[in-house]
């Protein structure tokens, strides 16, 4: 047990204990969502706020306790290479990279798992093999390490933004310029801790864009990502007051989104290229739209 300091006062649960035991907001929300997270006595939620002098009582999660991969089939998941280096997939909305605390649906390694392939041990336990990573509500292809040399050397590659990543995203409205940069700084939202923003002093993070086809209502994007902040295409375009489609997080109209039968942001990752690791070649691959991105493109095009 022990007391809320001043400092946290007002804070929400996920948030404060993160900064007070060194947890990530995740996990720290997982264990308010089962009732490990006590003020008071009494159980409270991720999304509570805590009070200086209140006193908590958490049960820690044991360290020693993997998150299990389960191989299950992923609906969707496409293969669109495998060799004995890399696998590159397609992956579909809804699915996760990987097992974390809290997500509860499908991963791609689980997905690959059930498919009988192999991919590398190294990185951890829960994250074998990913060398980078998509929103679950973000589709597209992605490359995941099958050997243990290419895990090292696409992870290099990554870091040292040897990469090329292509998306394209519908935005609202029509950007101006028609193709330009957008360089400005991410890091959490000040008020909101689920979602990013662009704030001074956050992580340099660089996108470049240039508009490809233009409807009545929106504009579809070619985006070039320089670097891999987590939301930077979403957090960048509603900065431009250009959110992406359906992106209701960021900004985004709810009616346009209906009328364009939208769950989720009209974001996905089209092409990646990349030094082959086994032999240095460049090799480029792309991931067709998925249904609902589709859809929602012929809906525009017959309303210009």
């Amino acid at each position: 047990m022990l007391p809320v300091p001043d400092g946290l006062d007002g804070m929400r649960v996920d948030a404060g204990l993160a900064k007070l035991l060194g947890l990530s907001r995740t996990v720290v929300a997982e264990l308010a969502e089962t009732g490990e997270v006590l003020l008071n006595g009494k159980a409270v939620g991720k999304s509570e706020r805590l009070a200086a002098g209140g006193l908590l009582e958490v049960t820690l999660p044991d360290p020693g306790r993997p998150v299990e991969i389960v191989a299950e089939p992923v609906p969707g998941l496409r293969v669109l290479h495998d060799d004995d280096d890399i696998v590159v997939v397609s992956k579909p909305v809804g699915v996760a990279v990987h097992p974390s605390p809290g997500w509860t649906g499908p991963t791609v390694v689980g997905g690959l798992a059930a498919a009988g392939l192999r991919i590398s041990t190294s990185g951890a336990a829960e994250r074998q093999g990913v060398v980078h990573r998509l929103d679950a509500g973000t589709t597209g292809v992605m490359v995941v390490a099958k050997s243990e040399h290419a895990y090292t050397v696409l992870k290099r590659a990554f870091k040292e933004r040897t990469v090329e990543k292509g998306y394209h995203a519908v935005v609202q409205g029509h950007p101006d310029p028609t193709r330009g940069t957008i360089d400005a700084p991410i890091d959490r939202h000040p008020r909101h801790d689920y979602k990013f923003a662009v704030v001074a002093g956050g992580r340099p993070s660089i996108t470049h864009y240039e508009v490809i086809e233009a409807f009545r209502a929106a504009s579809l994007v070619d985006v070039k990502l320089e670097t891999g902040r987590t939301h930077q295409i979403r957090v960048h375009f509603s900065a431009l007051r250009h959110p992406c489609v359906g992106d209701l997080t960021y900004g985004a109209d709810p009616v346009l989104a209906r009328k364009l039968g939208l769950t989720r942001q009209w974001l996905h990752a089209r092409t990646l290229g990349f030094a082959h690791p086994a032999d240095g070649r460049w090799v480029q691959f792309e991931s067709e739209y998925p249904e609902d991105l589709a859809h929602a493109l012929d809906v525009l095009r017959t309303q210009t």
